[in-house]
């Protein structure tokens, strides 16, 4: 009996910790964040916005592999600048970029809360930036590049999932 509440007692504990988890578990404090801001959430407008982050976050991502520390980051982002307003030309002109401390609103993601908040980050937004956007880290760099929205791969624990189920 003892040693079925000292499990019991042990799986407990383990629910009570991953609940614990916050944003500074995933983003470190001195991350810098890239946001892309749609003109609209019509279709044309948030596809638009896909393209634009996906070049941007590939172009920039190659150019940090090897980056180790956050102040060389700041600066191959701040030298990339002119490239990346390149890449969004491409696609458009009615854009505003602004790279330095931005607002970021409160965001729940697959059961995580990210505080609002003056963040380091590159923003990019599209025409009127009244549509829904994205955001990411781009260094570290914690975002994969995805090849296709459906390999986005999510992790489980078992026995979180086992016990959220009963005691939910």
């Amino acid at each position: 009996m003892k040693n079925i509440l000292f499990i019991l007692g042990a799986i407990l504990l383990l629910v009570m910790v991953s609940k614990l988890v916050t944003e500074n578990d995933l983003i470190p404090e001195d991350a810098i964040r890239i946001r892309v801001i749609a003109n609209s959430n019509e279709d044309k407008d948030q596809s638009l916005k896909q393209e634009i982050r996906k070049e941007i976050e590939t172009y920039l991502y190659d150019k940090l592999d090897n980056v180790t520390d956050v102040k060389t980051a700041d600066t191959v982002i701040k030298n990339n600048l002119p490239n990346v307003k390149k890449i969004i030309n491409k696609h458009t002109t009615d854009y505003k970029i602004n790279y330095g401390l931005n607002y970021f609103p409160k965001k729940e993601y697959k059961g995580i809360s990210y505080d609002e908040g003056e963040y380091q980050s590159l923003v990019v937004t599209l025409g009127t930036g009244l549509g829904d956007n994205w955001w990411c880290v781009l260094f570290p760099p914690l975002c994969l590049l995805e090849a296709e929205e459906s390999m986005e791969v999510e992790y489980h624990s078992y026995v979180v999932d086992t016990l959220n189920k009963y005691f939910k």
